[in-house]
């Protein structure tokens, strides 16, 4: 929690343009970013792509309290809808190498490099991987742990009626990302107020909604639609992060808000320029709205 908020927030590295796509851009060091986001007044950070954090945990753990940052959230992208395939090991390694608060956030990823392309589900394949949600679902409930389904572009839930599909068909919780929900087709704030109860972790973007129907429409690529700004400061594009914000206290949400605007980089910012504006700015409005 910062000093300026009521509400619990964090920081993801892919703010800072840290992707684990290869070719997304110019890639921050590690140290560059940390110093960034404490300087903001965040105590709190996700773990970004493999390799931008060290691999040992006690490294790791010593890196991030240099900088006076906890970890909240690790986003884990796998495959979990072939049936030739278990994907339970991956998710319990990946589950154990992270401290007791930080919560796993799944990605249904497809197999396939980057989000511009995404293959559709056969029954099979849907019957696999909702089973396999309630498998981790179960194996992280028995050790008093969270994992959650990250909806998100380019993945196989994508699309309102894939979401929806997950919910009626998993008890796994939700991360609610409030950009991929919209981009995907999905009223963030109509799904927060019917869902509440089954969001476990959120990640808090704006949208340029023009640059969304685009992706949407299939005229632009998704990492391209990045790259020319689709993911806004908070309070600068067309989510209405107020609604959900209160909709979620409303509902008793007492989880982590991670700040995240996606952004693609070319070249390294001047020093206090560049993505922490940004957050800066995302900051300031949360502060502003917060309960």
């Amino acid at each position: 929690m910062t000093a300026r908020s009521a509400v619990k927030v964090a920081g993801a590295p892919i703010s800072w343009g840290v992707c684990e796509v290869p070719g997304w851009g110019h890639q921050l060091a590690p140290g560059r970013v940390l110093d960034e986001l404490a300087a903001l007044g965040l105590d709190a950070v996700e773990r970004g792509p493999d390799g931008f954090l060290p691999d040992d945990p006690d490294e790791r753990d010593a890196l991030l309290k240099q900088h006076g940052l906890r970890l909240v959230g690790a986003f884990v992208p796998v495959v979990l809808h072939d049936p030739d395939d278990d994907p339970l090991g991956e998710i319990a390694t990946a589950l154990d190498a992270l401290p007791a608060e930080t919560v796993l956030v799944l990605a249904a990823a497809t197999g396939l490099t980057g989000y511009d392309t995404r293959p559709a589900l056969g029954p099979d394949e849907w019957r696999t991987l909702l089973a396999n949600l309630d498998a981790a679902t179960r194996h992280a409930e028995a050790r008093g742990r969270t994992i959650t389904l990250h909806p998100h572009v380019g993945t196989v839930v994508e699309r309102k009626d894939e979401v929806a599909r997950v919910l009626d068909g998993c008890a796994v919780p939700l991360c609610l990302d409030t950009g991929h929900l919209l981009v995907g087709g999905t009223d963030p704030v109509a799904l927060t107020r019917e869902a509440a109860a089954r969001i476990g972790h959120v990640h808090l973007k704006d949208v340029d909604v023009t640059l969304a129907r685009q992706v949407q429409a299939g005229e632009r690529p998704y990492a391209e639609a990045v790259a020319s700004g689709l993911y806004r400061p908070l309070g600068q594009g067309g989510v209405n992060v107020e609604a959900i914000v209160r909709a979620l206290t409303d509902a008793g949400y007492d989880g982590w808000y991670v700040l995240e605007q996606d952004a693609v980089l070319t070249e390294e910012p001047p020093t206090g320029r560049g993505p922490v504006e940004e957050v800066a700015a995302s900051l300031a409005y949360l502060t502003g709205i917060a309960p």
